[in-house]
């Protein structure tokens, strides 16, 4: 303790607290300074990128984030430089470092690069109902790295940027009333004019369809078991597309039954054009009395 005390020199102590003091005190004011120009600055700048067309979400990102922590970086590193730091060796060892947590999260930077792109061209927006990913559901959140869709059976599902960007999207709801194609099946035999009248009046007073465009049917494909119509209403939001399409279904199938109209399964028909009389014999005593028949007849 005694030694500590002889080396203890108040003298140079107080030096050094006037030099740093001024430097600390400049240190903080840069700080501050940067603080105050962010929170004067950042209602302007979101509303001066409102006004290009940017979405809300993507001004929120950029001016919240991206613009307040760049601002704060430089206010930190303008202060070390006050306080005799040189930040020269740290600012090439950050870059070096960020070199490497870049090539670590390639699929980061990917999914929000992607994010970028959604909210710049806008495919779909919070609120839309869409399918992305094989997910049907209603966007509830846009991120920089992934979107968040919450589906009719209320699961919650996170889909990453860039699948989102690289697959088909298929969006219900970018342009108000879509248009829902139902397929559904009658026999060859059957009218198609009787079967029309019928699955018209049938999807007439179900919930959501539309008058106008008006409800029509028409025939998409002559299959294999059936004559393939399409049934094709008018809904005026993408919300009830699933619950509209289910509805035209059993309707359909209701109506049709009550008509006697059949709506026949998967078949396969097969027609003889030349068959040898003794084959059609053997295959006679096959049926009959299987092979101990067909041995005791020969």
């Amino acid at each position: 303790m005694t030694a500590m005390l002889e080396k203890f020199d108040p003298d140079g102590l107080l030096d050094w607290t006037l030099r740093a003091v001024p430097q600390v005190v400049a240190a903080l004011l840069i700080m501050f300074a940067f603080w105050l120009g962010y929170r004067l600055s950042r209602r302007p700048l979101a509303a001066a990128l409102q006004r290009t067309g940017l979405e809300a979400k993507l001004v929120e990102l950029l001016v919240g984030n991206i613009y307040r922590y760049a601002l704060m970086i430089f206010a930190l590193v303008m202060g070390l430089a006050q306080l005799g730091i040189n930040v020269g060796a740290a600012l090439a060892g950050i870059g070096v470092a960020g070199v490497a947590i870049g090539l670590a999260a390639q699929d980061s930077l990917a999914n929000s690069i992607a994010g970028f792109m959604i909210f710049w061209d806008k495919p779909f927006v919070v609120g839309d109902w869409i399918t992305a990913e094989g997910q049907y559901g209603r966007v509830v959140d846009i991120t920089l790295r992934t979107t968040r869709i919450r589906t009719p059976r209320n699961t919650y599902v996170i889909v990453p940027n860039k699948r989102i960007i690289d697959a088909v999207l298929e969006n219900y709801s970018k342009h108000g009333a879509m248009r829902v194609d139902v397929p559904i099946g009658i026999a060859y035999k059957e009218d198609v004019a009787a079967a029309r009248e019928i699955l018209l009046a049938a999807v007439a007073g179900i919930e959501h369809v539309n008058r106008e465009p008006a409800p029509d049917v028409v025939v998409e494909e002559l299959g294999g078991s059936s004559v393939d119509l399409l049934v094709r209403v008018w809904i005026d939001d993408g919300d009830a597309q699933q619950g509209t399409r289910f509805a035209v279904i059993e309707a359909g199938k209701v109506a049709l039954d009550a008509a006697g109209i059949q709506i026949p399964f998967p078949h396969l028909q097969l027609f003889w054009d030349d068959v040898q009389p003794r084959v059609v014999d053997r295959l006679r005593v096959l049926r009959e009395g299987g092979p101990d028949r067909e041995q005791a007849s020969s």
